[in-house]
């Protein structure tokens, strides 16, 4: 069995190496570092949790079976799982953390003389308030990455579901929680407790079904942040400084990335904590497909308008995505360049489901990192721009979010598309996108639209090249 003094070390060199990767991560030039150093970090912490068990016993044996069950399991699912589909298991792998912080608050309280917390009726005040709060951060993040992961999936509808008075529900209920972790400390009763955990899980529900799917990145990212401080107030419950040191950073870090971007999209960040912004959608957002013709395009004009230009932005979206098309994407782009013509790539912040889901697809396909540049490094380089290649991307090339103050990405900072002298749009029709609003862009006269899958459209593209 390893002393306590020694698990605090190796637990603490655990936390340096997810420092590391955090680091790592920031950029995709190290991210392989920065998995790796996260990879030895995890191991280490594993490794060590074991050891900490002790002699062989039934607890040590189900240690070890409930390991390989989880890891075949998380294995299996990471060899299987498409791109596509990374935003939703994103979603669902969090509501599993918020799940585990909810279990180990339930055990500690139902047996604080295991976890040296007292005794039954007489807990440790301190003890407590931190089993209350990652249980009760725990049980938002649950019920809300589930219904995250339902509207991802396109279980649940992706449209906001709001009623009235929805805002100052949540309000009391979360001043309600304060309430009861107070009486909770107060008798230590088991029926507040259970309390806390059931209304929390509402609370979780509640917050996220107010939000339409075009903000849904920002939901993963928050509800990232709410993971990581439920398993930070465990950790805190387990004086396990192995779960304070990774649950700080992994609820920091997502509470950095929703603040930027809420900055990126013009939306206010207190709005995000509570539940229910970017919730009203717009009657008068009619169809223009109704009013304007559209004009149809094949691989033939495109491929004779890019040969043609002296420079071209490709701009992916969650479409391209889809098509699995990146691959495909890259050999134009090498086609292209032979030709002589510029290429570049402009990333939104909320292309795709999730913070980062075209950078991880474009390096997959091995694009180099500098043609890739975000909205505020390429968006004026699209009015000198001769053809812009609009993958599978929507509601973040929508120019009503500059014009219509009744849209509800209103106010959405949206690549600029429509000033380039002539836009590719490659989509399999004219439906809304994930906001559920029409494309203005669509019908806009330097505009021609490319009716097909992204990955046979940009191959008989290539074929033409």
């Amino acid at each position: 069995m390893i002393s306590t003094n020694l698990l605090a070390v190796f637990y603490l060199i655990s936390g340096v190496l997810f420092i590391l990767a955090l680091r790592g991560l920031s950029s995709p030039e190290t991210s392989r570092r920065g998995n790796l150093y996260g990879i030895i970090g995890m191991a280490l912490a594993i490794g060590v949790t074991i050891l900490s068990v002790g002699n062989f016993s039934y607890g040590f044996l189900y240690l070890i079976i409930f390991l390989a069950i989880g890891g075949s399991i998380g294995a299996f699912i990471a060899f299987k799982i498409p791109m596509t589909a990374m935003p939703e298991l994103v979603a669902g792998f969090h509501s599993l953390v918020g799940l585990a912080a909810v279990f180990v608050a339930i055990s500690a309280f139902l047996n604080p003389t295991v976890f040296n917390l007292g005794i039954p009726g007489a807990i440790k005040i301190a003890s407590l308030i931190e089993m209350s709060l990652g249980a009760a951060i725990g049980a938002i993040t649950f019920t809300g990455s589930i219904i995250a992961f339902l509207k991802l999936r396109g279980i649940m509808s992706g449209s906001p579901i709001i009623f009235f008075g929805q805002h100052y529900l949540n309000l009391l209920l979360g001043i309600l929680l304060v309430i009861l972790i107070f009486y909770l400390c107060k008798t230590q009763t088991d029926i507040w407790f259970w309390t806390i955990v059931v209304i929390s899980l509402l609370v979780g529900v509640l917050l996220i079904i107010p939000i339409g799917g075009a903000d849904m990145p920002v939901v993963i990212s928050m509800l990232n942040s709410y993971s990581g401080w439920a398993a930070a107030g465990i950790g805190f419950t387990l004086e396990n400084s192995a779960l304070i040191i990774t649950g700080a950073l992994v609820g920091s870090s997502g509470a950095i990335l929703s603040y930027i971007m809420c900055k990126g999209m013009n939306r206010s960040f207190l709005n995000v904590i509570l539940g229910g912004w970017g919730a009203e959608q717009s009657s008068s957002s009619t169809s223009s497909k109704e009013q304007k013709p559209v004009k149809n395009g094949n691989a033939d004009d495109a491929a004779f308008l890019m040969k043609n230009a002296s420079s071209v932005i490709i701009v992916p979206g969650y479409g391209m995505a889809v098509a699995q098309a990146q691959h495909a994407l890259r050999e134009m782009v090498d086609a292209l360049k032979k030709n002589g013509v510029k290429v570049s790539y402009a990333i939104h912040p909320v292309a795709g489901r999730m913070p980062g889901h075209m950078n991880v697809l474009l390096a997959e396909a091995n694009v180099p990192y500098d043609e890739v540049f975000e909205l505020e490094e390429i968006n004026n380089d699209f009015a000198n721009c001769d053809v812009a290649y609009v993958i599978g991307a929507n509601d973040v090339t929508n120019p009503v979010a500059k014009s219509d103050p009744k849209s509800p990405i209103f106010g959405m900072p949206v690549l600029d598309v429509e000033k380039s002298k002539s836009v590719l749009f490659v989509k399999r029709s004219l439906s809304p996108g994930y906001a559920g609003i029409d494309n203005d862009l669509f019908y806009r006269d330097n505009t021609l639209m490319l009716f097909a899958d992204a990955k046979k459209m940009t191959e008989e593209i290539v074929k033409n090249l």
